[in-house]
């Protein structure tokens, strides 16, 4: 009994006070480990069996030579006898190489030019074959048909197209009264050359932008339609923005090929990648340290930095992504 006659009682629901301080100190409870069951098992076992030949191509294939390359990059390997560590020494002569700083800058100029003018040529065809015609289907089967034929053919073609004695380009410079020219004679006509050799194989970026197209809603052209909006107008507010994607992922390939080219400026240097000549790229460069002159730890160390590179680009394609990229349709 308290002074005013009445027993104190807790509220009602309330739990007591010595349950509420052991709740207090009682410590989180634990989570359960989650163990696999037989069954669980043998299905991880099974699935880890399908893909076996996955993962040992990948681990022999890919993993092991990159980091064999890692490797070798701090050695001096001619491929005959054991490698000799020397460091960094290799990464310090690449730096110091003024073949390297050429090849690099040939490269950047194919990529910076060959890219773009790619991108744009490939949505032009990728327009072309999503129109709604009759003989549609001929028309993507001829603006695909160029990609399909080698890269060493198509350069043994471009040879022949313009050779500055009988090639049919100059022939038709002969028609309009100008002299012949050596495109290929040339430093930078032979980047010319090449850069144009590679928008015959837009049409596998081609491909992937008609399979864009051909997923945006045909309602957002109708409203676009009703509101006065021109070809033009649908074009840059909506085929444009809903195709960022695809952009995006052909711009990926494409920087990626562009760094990668060797093929066409090998058969047009027949073979001997000369500085002067303007095919020097980055990796005809490195072709002539590995098999030329035997140095393939300094090729590898070039091959490091090339890797370095093109995934740094990556990086700030992905990153100023994020303000053009559109994943969504929205309705404005």
């Amino acid at each position: 009994m308290t002074a005013t006659g009445l027993t104190a009682r807790a509220p009602s629901g309330a739990a007591p006070p010595d349950e509420v301080e052991k709740d207090a100190t009682a410590s989180p409870p634990q989570r359960r480990r989650h163990r696999l069951s037989r069954s669980d098992r043998r299905d991880l076992a099974l699935g880890l069996k399908y893909i076996s030949p996955w993962l040992i191509g990948i681990l022999v294939f890919v993993v092991y030579p990159v980091g064999y390359s890692i490797y070798l990059s701090f050695t001096r390997y001619s491929g005959m006898g054991a490698p000799t560590w020397v460091g960094v020494g290799n990464y310090v002569t690449a730096f110091a190489d003024p073949l390297v700083g050429k090849a690099a800058g040939n490269t950047l100029f194919f990529a910076l030019i060959a890219v773009p003018l790619g991108l744009v040529v490939a949505l032009t065809l990728a327009l072309a074959m999503n129109q709604n015609v009759r003989e549609v289907a001929w028309y993507r089967t001829i603006f695909y048909a160029p990609s399909l034929i080698p890269a060493f053919a198509m350069s043994f073609i471009f040879i022949v197209f313009l050779n500055p004695q009988f090639g049919a380009f100059n022939q038709v410079l002969n028609l309009f009264g100008e002299s012949n020219v050596n495109l290929l004679g040339d430093p930078t006509g032979v980047k010319i050359a090449i850069i144009l050799m590679a928008q015959l194989g837009a049409g596998n970026a081609a491909l992937i932008f008609l399979a864009g197209l051909r997923n945006v809603p045909r309602t957002v052209y109708e409203a676009a339609r009703v509101d006065g909006a021109g070809p033009m107008r649908q074009f840059l507010s909506i085929t444009l923005p809903l195709l960022t994607p695809v952009l995006l992922f052909n711009l990926i390939t494409g920087v990626s090929g562009a760094l990668q080219v060797f093929t066409e400026a090998y058969i047009v240097t027949n073979g001997t990648g000369d500085p002067d000549a303007g095919a020097l790229f980055y990796m005809m460069y490195l072709y002539k340290n590995a098999f030329g002159f035997a140095e393939l730890g300094y090729a590898s160390a070039l091959a490091v930095l090339l890797f370095l590179a093109g995934l740094a680009m990556a990086l700030l394609i992905f990153w100023c992504s994020r303000r053009f990229v559109n994943y969504d349709v929205e309705a404005s």
